[in-house]
């Protein structure tokens, strides 16, 4: 190719991005890098939430299905909280905008109620446990909705740009994976063998100080990053909404990319609680395959694979449309997940990670690393289409209402996730394990298999195949919201001029 085509090619590409910029309303690209670290301050006290089962069971001690249901209960009550606090952003408009206000109270609750729980709830009297536990627990959870709710309208105020709306969530699912395999490492590697297990109050204290600090600069770079764009102009068509309560059942009865995106989302997001408990992990890699240390390692080693799996998918997402990415993935996932199974049921697990090079280690790696990298990709590209959904209900009714679509959907998300710990806990219990969960010396039994493959495999398989039936009336691909965010844009030029 000449230099002169090069230039040719060059000076196209700067035309076709300075008409997107004069189209859409578009981001730089330091502010779709910085703002996704937001939500993995989130997961960092998700990941230590996961861990609460073990403490409330062990060492709160309010037994396996006790403590379970707590947590399902308090999930539950989440749910129900949810439109409140949607309604609430929604209706706020203030000089610090929409996003940040919720961002720093929803960190602060966060912090302080996880900190206080897990270093005082197994020292108040035995008979004010249960209610002291709750009470934390319920706290931790309002703050949570505070920053998640901020997030998911932050996504529709940072970018309208299809375009760019798949890198978000590109950027966001590769910090997702690089924290979760750190955290994995830090938890298996440094944490477990340090306290001799998970029976130990002390490992919840330490991790609960890492995540806080951690999360605490997270939300500042993504406070950061979308401080300019966080103004009433770039809320839906610039107007001021009237949002209510009364609204919420009409978003979700009319707007049926939301429906589909409802199914889709929350039966994977159920399944993917299932089968990431901390619970099922230590029984396939501590149990089944017999070294639970090699689950810090293998994660260590999926990194790097992980995110060039999840680069190739936003590529293609970026220039296909979320839609067609998401669905490629979910394809991607059902096939590595299921020959994982079959490698797991026909082979010799004991012979993963045994310190052989042998064909068990070598395809289970394979097929962690493949599996691993789609599924992050499939679960990354479920936070772009929550913009497009909140600009779709803009475009069908006029409502500017992030707030509203958001708690929507984690309304449904919340109450049909919360089942998880539940199904673990209940699973627990009908094979034996009612006072405590299994631990590392827990011995091996076909009846831990079964039940291991049913959690950590099976309930995926079942969601993968409700979201490609969900996708299939799924309306919001690449072309059609090119074409909405052109009726939005006209609507605000209509509106400046009157």
């Amino acid at each position: 190719m000449s230099s002169e085509t090069k230039l040719t090619a060059k000076e196209k590409r700067a035309a076709e991005k300075l008409e997107r910029e004069k189209k859409f309303n578009r981001a730089k690209l330091w502010q779709l890098a910085l703002y996704p670290i937001g939500n993995v301050g989130q997961n960092a006290f998700m990941f230590v939430m996961m861990l609460v089962s073990f403490y409330a069971a062990g060492i709160v001690g309010l037994g396996t299905v006790v403590a379970s249901i707590i947590i399902t209960g308090s999930r539950v009550f989440d749910s129900i909280t949810d439109p409140i606090i949607g309604v609430v952003i929604d209706k706020t408009n203030g000089k610090l905008g929409k996003v940040r206000p919720f961002f720093i109270l929803g960190y602060l609750i966060m912090a302080s109620s996880v900190l206080v729980m897990f270093f005082t709830s197994h020292t108040v009297p035995e008979g004010m446990r249960m209610i002291y536990f709750i009470f934390l627990y319920v706290f931790y959870i309002i703050g949570y909705t505070f920053v998640g709710v901020a997030n998911s309208a932050g996504l529709a105020v940072l970018t309208n740009d299809p375009a760019q709306r798949p890198v978000l969530g590109g950027f966001q699912v590769v910090y997702s994976t690089t924290f979760f395999a750190l955290g994995s490492i830090y938890l298996s590697k440094v944490l477990a063998p340090k306290y001799q297990g998970f029976s130990n109050p002390g490992l919840f204290q330490e991790f609960a100080i890492t995540a806080a600090v951690f999360a605490g600069v997270a939300y500042t770079l993504a406070t950061i990053a979308i401080w300019s764009k966080d103004r009433i102009e770039n809320f839906g068509d610039g107007s001021a909404q009237n949002i209510s309560f009364k609204d919420m059942w009409p978003i979700l009865k009319g707007n049926r990319p939301l429906q589909m995106f409802v199914l889709a989302a929350t039966t994977d997001k159920l399944s993917l609680q299932i089968a990431g408990n901390q619970v099922v992990n230590l029984m396939l890699f501590g149990i089944i395959i017999g070294n639970y240390g090699f689950f810090g390692t293998l994660s260590g080693i999926a990194l790097i694979p992980n995110i060039l799996v999840i680069l190739f998918g936003i590529r293609y997402a970026t220039k296909f449309g979320t839609k067609k990415g998401f669905v490629m993935a979910t394809w991607g996932c059902i096939i590595s997940f299921s020959a994982m199974f079959l490698l797991l049921w026909l082979g010799d697990p004991k012979q993963i990670g045994s310190g052989n090079l042998n064909f068990m280690t070598v395809a289970f790696v394979a097929l962690f690393l493949i599996g691993g990298g789609v599924r992050y990709l499939s679960s990354g590209l479920v936070s772009p289409m929550v913009p497009d959904i909140i600009d779709y209900e803009t475009y069908r009714t006029g409502r500017f209402a992030p707030g509203i679509v958001a708690t929507t959907y984690s309304f449904v998300d919340k109450m049909v996730s919360s089942l998880a710990q539940t199904v673990v806990g209940l699973m627990m219990a009908m094979i034996g394990f009612k006072a405590a969960f299994p631990d590392l010396n827990t011995p091996y039994s076909e009846t831990i298999f079964w039940v291991t493959m049913l959690l950590y495999i099976g309930f995926l398989m079942l969601a993968w195949i409700a979201s490609l039936v969900a996708m299939k009336y799924y309306i919001l691909d690449k072309a059609k919201m090119e074409e909405i965010q052109d009726v939005l844009r006209a609507r605000r030029e209509e509106a400046k001029v009157s």
